[in-house]
């Protein structure tokens, strides 16, 4: 609003109220409580001005204050996508002939070293420690490091997703109303071996509810975001700096490409977008063939 006129544009927080209004309807209390605290660190810094009010260099400043806050660029990236969508919903929704200063912020690039998986040597020294204190948080980090899952699908298991009972122990990893999956491919059948088999035993014996984890999920919610700082804050000292509780599944695929296991099977037990119309033909792969080699990569026999 660079003419000095004054603005007819709804303030941020009013624009984030007509967001949350219209965007909301349906969503779970994440989305929520995403769109106001990306708001709320704007104002903090910025101030609540109108959606016009703000500049390019207010943009970059606010970028430079999540930065300098310990955010990484990924994260910094999805918060400014929340601001922008924000805005331009005001924009259309109030037919504003304004910018939104949030559009065309630079992002440095992501250095790729990021995300490493975790040493074999120490994966035994964390599954050993989570066998000796055999409590619910373990559990999840045993089950983790065993089946490659994401946080999310592990805390969000009800009890009836794990069949233990059967010649092959798996989990049936399918979408439930408190925890959507990542993508199409992601429901799938991970047969049980190793520390995960030990933990989800333990788990399942243990829930009085019908959820796996009862502590991070309910008909409601799953409090992934929780559970990450927990187990995070925990698996700190066991693992190299870098590590951190999603560098399992980074592992997990490690572990079966080390056994030469197939790229179309290791898609398969991670849920990994697979790609070739042949994946589309036939029923797949049975839970014997997927245990096999679970069994070879995990268990070593």
């Amino acid at each position: 609003n660079s003419h000095g006129q004054l603005s007819s544009g709804p303030t941020l927080s009013e624009a984030r109220d007509a967001y949350i209004k219209l965007k909301g309807f349906g969503k779970d209390k994440t989305f929520i409580r995403g769109a106001s605290r990306n708001v709320d660190f704007v104002i903090k810094h910025l101030g609540d001005k109108p959606i016009d009010g703000y500049s390019s260099a207010d943009a970059a400043a606010l970028r430079d204050a999540m930065l300098d806050k310990g955010l990484c660029i990924a994260s910094v990236k999805r918060n400014f996508s929340t601001i922008r969508s924000i805005i331009n919903l005001s924009i259309t929704e109030q037919g504003l002939d304004c910018r939104n200063a949030f559009a065309r912020t630079y992002m440095p690039e992501e250095r790729r070293d990021g995300r490493l998986p975790i040493p074999i040597e120490c994966i035994r020294i964390i599954q050993n420690d989570c066998e000796a204190m055999n409590d619910d948080l373990r559990w999840i980090v045993a089950l983790l490091s065993d089946t490659g899952m994401r946080l999310g699908e592990a805390v969000g298991l009800a009890k009836s997703d794990i069949v233990i009972h059967s010649e092959i122990p798996y989990i049936h990893l399918s979408p439930h109303p408190w925890r959507r999956l990542k993508t199409k491919g992601s429901e799938r059948f991970i047969p049980l071996v190793g520390s995960a088999l030990w933990a989800a035993e333990r788990a399942v014996q243990s829930s009085t509810t019908d959820f796996l984890f009862p502590r991070y999920c309910d008909s409601t919610e799953c409090k992934s975001n929780s559970a990450s700082a927990a187990l995070n804050k925990w698996l700190s000292p066991r693992v190299p700096k870098n590590c951190v509780i999603h560098s399992f599944r980074h592992s997990f695929r490690d572990r079966l490409r080390a056994v030469e296991c197939p790229k179309e099977i290791t898609d398969r037990l991670g849920g990994w977008a697979t790609d070739g119309v042949g994946e589309t033909y036939g029923v797949g792969y049975t839970l014997s063939v997927l245990e096999k080699w679970m069994r070879r990569a995990f268990i070593q026999v």
